[in-house]
């Protein structure tokens, strides 16, 4: 429940903002007036993979797929050895205005989903780099082919925002 909480919190830090200046260290959010950046898949096919990690204090798993169709789906699983499943996340990545979009599902460790039927959390691209892309309040730098840095931004309850890692390694092509 802690982290449904927080991320149903980071979608009103996610739709608040509309291109690239700094929300965090190392995360960033659209300008007002600004537009999104020209982007294509092509400039993320570097995510396909098996991934596992850490983050929030658990463990994840995420796979991405290679694009088909225009898209490119994935998949996120949060959990603890001992105390199991914490949430799942089904991700697309689509080309949308000349640009890319992040689609986010969420579901509960019995697999009920966050979001009603017809809804989910979007996060616009704000900023392509070389080894890195942003998302509006979610960011990834590629280290190297085998290790990504992660940070998503978490609002919380009192007002306060904190930029949370995620640490994550290459299990597979």
């Amino acid at each position: 429940m802690k982290f449904k909480t927080l991320l149903w919190s980071l979608c009103f830090v996610a739709f608040g903002s509309i291109a690239a200046e700094k929300r965090t260290e190392n995360t960033y959010k659209l300008s007002e007036g600004e537009s999104q950046p020209k982007a294509n898949l092509q400039d993320v096919k570097w995510l396909v993979g098996s991934w596992e990690g850490t983050a929030f204090g658990s463990k994840f798993e995420e796979v991405w797929n290679p694009e088909s169709a225009n898209t490119m789906v994935g998949m996120f699983k949060l959990y603890d050895q001992e105390k199991g499943v914490s949430f799942y996340e089904i991700l697309l990545l689509i080309e949308e205005n000349d640009s890319l979009a992040l689609l986010v599902k969420h579901f509960s460790a019995d697999f009920t989903a966050w979001e009603s039927k017809e809804d989910f959390i979007k996060f616009k691209l704000v900023k392509l780099e070389e080894n890195a892309v942003h998302f509006s309040g979610l960011s990834f730098y590629q280290k190297d082919a085998n290790t990504i840095d992660g940070y998503i931004v978490m609002s919380y309850k009192d007002g306060s925002v904190k930029e949370q890692p995620l640490s994550y390694k290459r299990v597979k092509n």
